[in-house]
């Protein structure tokens, strides 16, 4: 299949996730606003779902508000 590529940056995701992951930061940057405000009210689903989420960063998995990749290229 063709995977669409995203418009936001990479690095800025990752950058974002690494330090302001808790808080959900990478989330709203991406678009997704919702599960943004879940994050920030959790604190990243103490700590499980910040893992989660830079691990599917650094894998490139992790997706827009679009479902569009944000990948390193």
């Amino acid at each position: 299949g063709v995977i669409m590529k995203s418009e936001k940056n990479w690095l800025t995701t990752l950058l974002l996730s690494i330090f302001l992951g808790s808080l959900g930061v990478h989330r709203f940057y991406a678009g997704k606003i919702g599960t943004g405000i879940l994050m920030l009210l959790t604190l990243g689903g103490c700590g499980i779902w910040y893992w989660i989420d830079l691990i599917m960063i650094i894998m490139g998995k992790f997706t827009d508000k679009d479902g569009n990749m944000i990948v390193n290229e």
